[in-house]
């Protein structure tokens, strides 16, 4: 007879995403996880493999129920400056406030932790990094569309300075930052490519 499970897969392992971005990989282990969802090692074992397969169908769930919708809103949002500024303050908000204050993001955590080393979860990095460059590019076209960039801005560059940012604020937030002294750092960013007003 085929094995039935008695379990929701979905729900477990949305389970272990939130541990997993709460602990990081070096501090959870399989006995977490066993705790936290319930089931027994021979339950997760046969449903998702080992401890770095189940982070990495984490950190992949992660990635696209969590970031891809707000990076896929900012892509498609034609307002320019404002749409950005609109992402960091949502991002600042959500990272020091709430029910995930100081969990930091997940992908940002990632690229800090020594599961960086696996190639798979590089490899989910590299591609999540571009879809944030790409989404604040995307604004910063349309920034520059509407004459808001500063004379001789470059939107790609700018773009990989914001996405470098917004893994700061990723980070700094887990540790604690003040959010008015980040939200002044992006602040001070934007302006630094906003044209003058006239």
């Amino acid at each position: 007879m085929p094995d039935i499970k008695h379990f929701d897969p979905d729900a477990t392992l949305e389970t272990v995403v939130r541990l997993f971005w709460r602990q990081g990989v070096a501090s959870t282990g399989i006995q977490d996880i066993v705790n936290a969802t319930g089931l027994n090692r021979s339950s997760l074992y046969a449903t998702f493999g080992g401890k770095m397969q189940l982070y990495r169908t984490a950190l992949e769930r992660y990635a696209d129920s969590r970031s891809r919708p707000v990076l896929d809103r900012l892509a498609e949002d034609e307002r320019g400056l404002p749409a950005v500024a609109d992402f960091f303050t949502g991002l600042i908000e959500t990272r020091c406030s709430g029910e995930y204050a100081q969990w930091g993001c997940m992908v940002s955590n990632a690229h800090a932790g020594a599961e960086n080393v696996d190639p798979d979860v590089r490899a989910l990095l590299d591609r999540q990094h571009q879809r944030l460059r790409d989404a604040l590019h995307t604004a910063l076209l349309s920034a520059q569309a509407h004459e808001q960039l500063a004379p001789g801005a470059d939107p790609a560059a700018a773009a990989e300075v914001l996405a470098l940012l917004a893994h700061g604020v990723n980070l700094r937030s887990r540790a604690g930052a003040d959010a008015g002294r980040l939200r002044k750092t992006v602040a001070a960013a934007l302006h630094a490519i906003s044209r003058p007003a006239a």
